[in-house]
């Protein structure tokens, strides 16, 4: 029983530690067997690829890299980029694996299924109790400005940690991973602008666009405080009611979380590879990112803390565990959303008309570990292929990774999409993305955790700034 009385962040660590040794454990392996075969003929692919894929029947690979290897050679390339993703869903083969990953598929969902009732009912209550538009306009420039300020620092440390390491001279490029579809998922900055304001704000909610669901739930919020009293009194007590639902059933939620967890990363780590073999090829890369990250998680960021707000970075480092070990473990600052806000209000003293203004949108726009992951990665890029950058295409990168950032979502490997309009604002080859894509993954881990704990750490120094009284 004495285990059940641990604090939740105990509990999650534990479940860290433990799904990190049940993935090592029980390595995922793709298998050609009957059940292959049943289940693409399910999915109507044609006979020609089934009788292919039926000639290796038995055929058992310990590595994704393995598997495709082999597809490619049984399968036309036409064949292979068409019907790869059903045959590794098929062939997947880690029953181990399956008892348990629908846990995270379960808390993930349920996580995401808060997201917009709460960002919507978070900001209208937010925005109604901040009152006039002058306070409202206030706030926004203090947060835009908090923003810009860390994800500046951010791909600043990057910048000088990748030039001082040069993990990409001498990369292996055959260690490289086709990507696919980033190209057509690019967007202008300018578009991202446009996009802001929904043609329709429903279907805004089924795709989950989030700096539209913003944009209307500031607007919204603010012409409450426009309307006649009655009315104004009765949409912000109900936004206010709709809130103090939506946290109720995120406690309620987050009790879930240390076995959400295992299930997810589990998985993870069971997927990978060659854990080894990966670290040794891509060691200096790997470790100049979490370095980079390192330096602005836990010396930029606490400096700002301690200078601007004479704040102790340590207590709300000690608030935000369970936030940070969720957002860590599922690489997603949206789905950790709910926790984050629960844990700056309850525990950082924040109030809710800060909290609610800023951690929506921070989790929106402030990607302050995503944007120094996207300049190193590019530079890294850069190195590999032997092409030097100058002073003013460096400067282009610093500029592109901050514009870039705010238009990263809020969900696992956005950042791969980010870079593609980097590279492309310095004319490096697009495939060289297929280099950082093996520890895309890993590295998701730890800049989400940054990301999260920037918006968290900008919230209590909003807060400070307005004269709110904090437990930090």
């Amino acid at each position: 029983m004495r285990l059940f009385k641990l604090e939740l962040h105990w509990q999650i660590l534990i479940a860290l530690i433990l799904s990190i040794f049940y993935g090592i454990l029980f390595p995922t392996q793709y298998t050609f067997n009957q059940e292959t075969i049943s289940y693409l003929e399910k999915k109507l692919l044609s006979k020609e690829v089934v009788t292919k894929i039926e000639s290796n029947k038995g055929a058992e690979f310990s590595t994704l890299n393995e598997f495709n290897t082999n597809l490619k050679r049984i399968l036309t390339a036409e064949e292979f980029e068409a019907h790869k993703n059903t045959i590794q869903k098929a062939s997947y083969d880690n029953p181990q694996v399956n008892a348990i990953s629908w846990m995270g598929d379960l808390f993930l969902r349920s996580l995401k299924m808060l997201i917009i009732p709460l960002i919507l009912s978070s900001l209208i209550s937010g925005i109604t109790n901040i009152g006039t538009g002058k306070n409202l306009g206030r706030l926004g420039l203090k947060t835009m400005g908090y923003y810009v300020l860390t994800s500046l620092l951010a791909i600043v440390t990057g910048l000088f940690f990748v030039n001082l390491f040069k993990p990409g001279v001498g990369a292996d490029l055959n260690f490289q991973q086709h990507v696919e579809g980033l190209v057509d998922k690019q967007r202008s900055f300018r578009d991202i602008l446009i996009e802001i304001v929904p043609e329709n704000i429903f279907r805004a909610f089924n795709q989950s666009d989030m700096l539209s669901i913003i944009f209307f739930a500031v607007l919204f919020g603010f012409f409450i405080t426009k309307a006649d009293l009655v009315n104004r009194e009765i949409l912000k007590k109900a936004f206010n009611a709709l809130f103090d639902v939506m946290m109720k059933i995120t406690l309620f939620i987050i009790k879930f979380t240390p076995l959400g967890i295992f299930g997810i990363v589990a998985k993870v780590i069971a997927d990978q590879d060659d854990l080894t073999s990966l670290m040794s090829r891509m060691g200096i890369y790997m470790g100049t990112v979490i370095l980079a990250l390192g330096v602005h998680f836990f010396i930029s960021i606490p400096l700002l803390l301690k200078v601007l707000g004479k704040i102790n970075p340590l207590k709300h480092f000690r608030n935000m565990t369970t936030p940070l070990l969720t957002a860590f473990s599922t690489s997603s600052s949206g789905a950790t959303l709910p926790l984050t806000i629960e844990a700056v209000e309850s525990k950082s003293g924040v109030s809710n008309k800060i909290s609610s203004f800023t951690l929506p949108l921070g989790a929106t726009i402030n990607m302050d570990g995503t944007a120094l992951y996207e300049c190193v990665a590019a530079i890294f890029i850069a190195q590999a292929y032997g092409q030097h950058l100058s002073i003013g295409q460096q400067a282009i990168i610093v500029t592109t990774a901050l514009l870039a950032s705010i238009g990263a979502a809020a969900i696992p490997m956005a950042g791969l999409v980010m870079i593609s309009v980097i590279l492309a604002a310095v004319g490096l080859p697009l495939e060289g993305i297929g280099l950082v894509l093996a520890v895309d993954r890993i590295l998701d881990m730890f800049r989400t955790a940054t990301n999260v704990w920037s918006d968290s750490c900008g919230a209590v120094l909003i807060a400070k700034s307005e004269g709110e009284t904090l437990q930090v």
